[in-house]
């Protein structure tokens, strides 16, 4: 192999041992909380990338040096494929609706044929006198896995008796003492110490679950809802590992054969056989992390919802693999040196409002900003809608000229008592997000009023429409293709 086709390769800083023995390669993790939109995400991005899409803010595209971007197959074939076609039918069919969320891990890759900043600028001459073509290939690999599943990394730091605590006292509070009533009253009927029954701990793990269920709600926002797995459980549906539940704090060691001794011991295998596989076989494995936040879902839920949310994201954050990447680190073990925030649904606002929502991320992300910053990894922030729903109008209201949006809001939306069929277009003004972002931790909820727009006309030969999507590819992996 030539001199400079090995710089050429190790200059990626790319995963695993495919820089030197295959194709260059990515792997990007995409993950998010609940309703954040990972699904449409990618749907959105592998279809902008192979449609040929124009991109201004992504240089390679947007200097003609990408000469094909296709889709291959994933090099672990264990892995279920991520529906791309069919989530693209839902979206581009006559129904124009918008996807299921992510119910398990799945992963696509995207193989891209592009032309290096150098040879596109006329040719160098490389090391040893090799002259570069720059015809190189990079294969971005793409980790979805659900945003539930992601509130469970921070319990490999904890052991059951600090999880409950954490978790009942956070139950007396705010927004969550209600929900959490009936726990409570049924963990006030149980003696932990009195022999284990499994149709007590059955009865326990369904009412706490239920009360998990009730904070995720639409209008409450929550985030902070581990174990993750309890609000998606995949395919351990019943497992015994997803049957226990939080109880108050004993003296002592319980007997081995009690019901505290039984959850003890499912909360450990929880950690052991759900928690830990999933952390070591693919988050640990990241070059790239993808990090969709739902910031509009928040506001409507209020400060608690807003601070549960950043508590939330500085604790999975401390749980990731994050910092930069040597030669050895990317062979045997790879950090994830890129880390971008994205802020998802700016459609929803109009564009002046844009700037200030990523400010409102900013906010929010700070501690776990200062988290990957610390480790050495890159930090950024972006709104984006990666599948724009609306176009920007002007809406007179009281003599005064509102900048708002349009779209055709989804079958059954509701907005000051009318009823919509999913057939008309409407325009509306979401609210102004505030300007001073440290607002929305305190003090009155934001006053904005969000609807579900169905997915855009789509015409067989274009692209679908998006917000800054082509800027946040540029810093996710626009040097990579330098």
């Amino acid at each position: 192999m030539p001199p400079g086709t090995v710089l050429e390769t190790l200059g990626h800083g790319l995963s695993g041992l495919g820089g030197l023995f295959g194709a260059p390669s990515l792997r990007i993790g995409v993950t998010g909380l609940s309703r954040a939109g990972k699904t449409v995400f990618i749907t959105g991005l592998v279809h902008a990338l192979v449609s040929g899409a124009r991109m201004p803010g992504f240089a390679p595209r947007a200097e003609g040096r990408i000469r094909e971007a296709r889709l291959v197959p994933h090099p672990d074939d264990a892995l279920p494929r991520f529906a791309y076609e069919d989530h693209l039918a839902t979206l581009t069919g006559p129904e124009r609706d918008w996807p299921n969320s992510t119910r398990q891990i799945s992963a696509l890759s995207v193989e891209l044929a592009y032309q290096s900043r150098k040879a596109w600028l006329g040719g160098l001459i490389g090391p040893a006198g090799v002259i570069s073509t720059g015809a190189s290939t990079l294969r971005l690999d793409i980790v979805d896995y659900p945003g539930e599943w992601l509130l469970d990394l921070p319990l490999l730091g904890q052991d059951y008796w600090k999880w409950s605590a954490e978790t009942l006292s956070k139950a007396r509070k705010g927004v969550r003492e209600p929900l959490f009533a009936g726990y409570r009253a049924a963990l006030a009927e149980v003696d932990p110490l009195a022999e284990a029954n499994e149709t007590t701990a059955r009865k326990l793990a369904s009412i706490f679950t239920e009360a998990l269920r009730a904070c995720r709600a639409e209008g409450r926002g929550l985030s902070a809802l581990a174990p993750g797995r309890f609000l998606m459980p995949g395919d351990l549906e019943g497992a015994p590992a997803l049957t226990f539940a939080p109880l108050e704090a004993l003296e002592g060691e319980p007997p081995s054969g009690s019901l505290a001794g039984l959850m003890i011991r499912r909360f450990e295998a929880y950690k052991a056989k759900v928690v830990r596989p999933f952390f070591v076989d693919h988050f640990a494995r990241l070059d790239r992390q993808v990090v969709l936040v739902d910031v509009l879902g928040a506001l409507n839920g209020g400060p608690e919802a807003v601070a549960d949310l950043e508590a939330a994201l500085s604790d999975v954050l401390a749980a990731f693999r994050v910092g930069g990447n040597s030669l050895l680190s990317s062979l045997f073990s790879p950090r994830a040196s890129r880390v971008i925030f994205a802020a998802t649904k700016a459609d929803h606002l109009h564009h002046t409002s844009h700037d200030r929502l990523e400010a409102i991320l900013r906010m929010i992300v700070r501690r776990a900003w200062h988290r990957a910053e610390a480790a050495g990894a890159e930090v950024d922030v972006a709104a984006i809608a990666a599948i724009r729903a609306t176009r920007e109008v002007q809406v007179e209201r009281r003599g005064e000229s509102l900048p708002a949006i349009a779209g055709i809001p989804m079958r059954g939306e509701k907005l000051g008592g009318e009823v919509f069929d999913g057939a008309r277009e409407v325009a509306c003004f979401p609210g102004d997000l505030p300007a001073e972002p440290e607002r929305v931790f305190s003090g009155d909820p934001v006053p904005l009023k969000f609807l579900a727009f169905r997915p855009p006309v789509f015409r067989a030969g274009e692209s679908l429409p998006s917000i800054r999507l082509d800027s946040a590819l540029q810093k996710l992996i626009g040097e990579d293709l330098a």
